[in-house]
């Protein structure tokens, strides 16, 4: 891993999308073991799926992984903290504001 060079990695994975009551998601598993970190980018290949309402649909597909520099890893860490505390600026309360 270069301090200014970004790699990419194409990899073998299975897409889940869940449309049910009880579990609305869409999940990405690398089945070679790849790890995605901070700064990375993830682009599966094909067209969208989509599950009808009550289905889970799973797919294999292929995705390119384009993994983040020295640097810009290191400045997603640092500001990935300040992100994180702006969901904290507010609050879930019952009170109404005039």
């Amino acid at each position: 891993m270069g301090v200014f060079t970004r790699t990419t990695e194409t990899v073998p994975c299975t897409v889940e999308v869940s449309h049910r009551f009880e579990s609305l998601h869409a999940h990405v598993r690398f089945n070679n073991g790849a790890v995605v970190n901070p700064g990375d980018e993830v682009q599966v290949h094909g067209a969208p799926v989509t599950a009808a309402f009550g289905e889970v649909v799973t797919e294999d597909r292929v995705a390119t992984i384009t993994r983040a520099s020295l640097l810009e890893r290191l400045w997603t860490k640092a500001t990935g903290q300040f992100e994180v505390m702006e969901l904290c600026e507010f609050s879930f309360s019952e009170a109404v504001r005039p």
